[in-house]
Parts: C-alpha cells; structure tokens; sequence
C-alpha cells in the first residue's frame, strides 16, 4: 500500500543547510531592520523630528534624467530593487534547482502565498467598505510578509523551530514578494510610458546574455543594470520590477562545460551570496529607516490613528487575514491532495508560522506609499496599521510557537543525530514518503 504524501516533511540535506545559511543572513538583517525602524520612530517624534523629514526629502540625482529623487524615493525605488533582484534569484533557484522542482513540493508554499495575499486584502476591503476617500487603493497593503523581522522575531523568541518550518516560511515569503511585485506593476503603475520599457529589453537583453554566459564582471554587468533600472523607471513601473527581470536572466544551474549541476554552485547562487548580505544589511534597513519614522502627534494622535478604519483594516489583515489564508490554504492543499502533515507535525504549528506570517513591514511600507503618498493623514495612519498589526501578529507567533517548543526541540536533537559522522545528519538519509 502506498503511503500517503506529507506536508511540510524534512527536505533534502542539501537544501536544509542552504536555508539554514541564508536564515542567518536574514536573521541579521532582520535585527538590523528593527533597529533602523526604532531609530526613525524616537527621531520622527522628537522634538528634532523636522531634522529627519528634511533629510529624508532631500533630493539628489540628475534631473535631466529624471532622477532627482529624494533620499527615501532613492531607498524605495533603488535600494529595493537589490532586494527584490535576491528575491528573484532565489526563486528561481527554489524553482529550478531546489526542492520546489517537484510540483508537489512547491503547490503548498504556492497555494499558502496565495491564501495568505488574497484573504489579508479581501479583510482590508471588507473593514473600509463604504469609504469614498481612496482608502480602497491600499488593500494590497496587509498582503506581504517581511521575512528579515519574522527571523527576527525568531531569534528573540528562541525558539528550535524544525527546518521544514523554517523552510516553508522562507520559501512562502519569497513567493509572497514576487506576487506582490505583479500587483505592484499592474495596480500601481501610473503614467504608463511604453517607449522606454520597450528600451529597457536592450540592456535587460544585453544582462541576459552576458549571465548565460557566465560573465561574472562587475563593471559590465553592474552599468546594465543601472541602465535597466533607469528605463524602467521612466516608463512608469515601478523600478523595483526591474530587480525581479533582472534576477530571472540569471542562470541557475552550471553549463556542461563548466562541469554541470553537480560542479557547484552556478552564478544565480554565486550572485545571491554576494548580494544578499547587501541586501539584508543595507538596502532593507535603510528603507526602513526612511519609510518607518511616523510622527503619532502623542497620545492623543496614536489613539486616532490606531481606530481609523485604514490602520483597523491593515492590523486585522495582518493578524487575521495572514492566519486564516495561510492555515486554510494548507488545510486545502492537504484535503484535496490527500496528503498528512508530517508526523513531528501538528496543526498548531501550520497556525503559529502563519501568524509569523502577519509580520508584515518592508513590501507593506512599500506599497502604502505607493497607494496613498508621502505626508498625507492616511498615509500615516496606514503605517501605524502596520506596525500595530506586525506586533499584534509577532505576539500571537510567540505565544503559539514558545508552547510547540519542547516538541520543537526533540525534532532539532535529532536532526543534529549523526551516528556515522559521515557530516550529513542521519535523518536526512533515511527514507521517507514524498512531501
């Protein structure tokens, strides 16, 4: 008889120490991303709060190109291009290298991505029905998770979450980014230009070919890309896009001359690596810091701020939203494919990673900006949303995991077991049924 397909079961050695790696990296940029937003909270409501709005509205660049942005347009459409380049690199990796190769394996993270966009924006809307002040053009707001701050969390909180967990929140918020990227470049797009995205393919084109052919120089390859940027920028989508184009040229597996899969890493992993430091580092800790700094006008001005129906509807969105769509998108995976979850598994578990998946503040600063502008009431009120409801979401993950730690931690004793100290723990050669 054959044994029933698992949910969220051990993936491959390989890709277990992969993930744990760039969960470090994470965790540390995540670390430096809370910093970064407390810095620009006590600054934005100090008494030298004007001080952090004129350095943040301080414009540099060209204007004969068109790019003379201010400091905090430069983070959101410039230094999150890097991020969504690493997001992009690292799904396709996922896609065409990974474990998420065999469709089985990949219709779970998919599917929760899904559910944990679509009924965090349906809330959104449902709270701010009947408004006829524009509000409705942020429901997209609630819909992304913040993979650096839910490791942050993680590492606060200490707990031994199992790699399959570990694994299917990194693998849901990467494809949680990359739709939100699609919805970015179709909702939000204004000022359509078809000429100079039609430009952009040249160096997009020209970027291509030279990643095919393993070119690695950064002087070649660093100028096509600016130049991609540049083009799409002026076409009216947003420039991040760009990042994800970019990344999807990359090859991922090593060319036959070069020694094949089995060589070693190829150049969308070599890049990744390279950037990723940069990216969790700098590029996300300094947007935070530029897009985090709210003044709440006091008491008073929080109390407003936190019952307007624009912060309601993100905070529940967040909260309840990402735990019903990420947990009923799993709970429909596992009925219509009849498969189990893991047997070190249960379901408070699926429940706890989803609400770590309400923790929600990079792609959400993002796209509130682009929905309501710079400096207007909802504008502030849709960033307290976001924080209210990222640490609503960030205390309900803790009170749900800490209680699963005892478990958490018999599944990370045996997976460190490695009998024949061949260097590969010996779970990870066992068999077991697909997941």
């Amino acid at each position: 008889m054959t044994p029933p397909a698992r949910l969220l079961g051990r993936g491959s050695w390989a890709e277990a120490r992969r993930i744990a790696a760039v969960l470090r990296q994470e965790t540390v940029g995540g670390a430096l991303l809370l910093a970064a937003a407390a810095v620009a909270l006590v600054w934005a409501n100090s008494p030298w709060s004007a001080a952090y709005e004129t350095l943040r509205d301080t414009r540099v660049g060209p204007a004969a190109l068109h790019l003379d942005l201010t400091l905090g347009t430069w983070a959101a459409d410039g230094l999150l291009a890097v991020f969504f380049f690493v997001a992009g690199l690292e799904l396709k990796r996922e896609f065409v290298a990974g474990d998420l190769r065999d469709p089985r394996r990949a219709a779970l993270p998919v599917a929760a991505a899904v559910g944990g966009m679509a009924v965090p924006a349906l809330f959104f809307v449902l709270v701010n029905l009947g408004r006829d002040d524009g509000v409705l053009r942020g429901w997209a707001i609630p819909s992304a998770t913040d993979i650096a701050f839910a490791l942050a969390v993680l590492a606060v909180i200490s707990t031994h979450l199992p790699s399959a967990l570990r694994t299917f929140l990194l693998t849901l918020a990467v494809v949680d980014d990359l739709l939100a990227i699609v919805v970015i470049a179709i909702f939000y797009t204004d000022g359509f230009s078809v000429v100079p995205l039609l430009l952009a393919l040249v160096p997009l084109g020209l970027f291509g070919v030279c990643v095919q052919k393993r070119i690695r120089s950064w002087w070649l390859l660093l100028p096509l890309a600016a130049v991609t940027w540049v083009l799409v920028h002026e076409s009216g989508v947003h420039a991040t896009v760009a990042g994800v184009l970019l990344a999807f040229t990359v090859p991922v597996v090593r060319s036959a001359a070069a020694g094949g899969p089995d060589a070693g890493p190829g150049l969308a992993e070599h890049l990744e690596h390279r950037l990723r430091p940069l990216s969790a580092g700098i590029a996300v800790p300094v947007f935070a810091f530029f897009s985090a700094g709210v003044a709440v006008g006091g008491l008073s001005g929080l109390g407003a701020s936190v019952t307007d129906s624009v912060a309601v509807g993100i905070a529940v969105g967040l909260v309840a939203g990402k735990a019903i769509g990420i947990t009923a998108s799993t709970w429909l995976v596992a009925r219509f494919t009849r498969a189990e979850l893991d047997e070190s598994l249960g379901w408070p578990d699926v429940v706890g990673v989803a609400l770590l998946g309400g923790v929600g503040f990079t792609v959400s600063l993002l796209i509130t900006e682009l929905a309501f502008g710079l400096g207007s009431a909802t504008y502030d009120h849709a960033k307290v949303g976001i924080l209210t409801g990222t640490l609503a979401a960030a205390l309900l993950a803790t009170v749900v995991l800490r209680s699963r730690n005892a478990r958490y931690r018999r599944v990370y004793e045996e997976e460190q077991v490695d009998l024949d100290a061949d260097g590969i723990p010996d779970v990870y050669q066992r068999r077991s049924p697909e997941s």
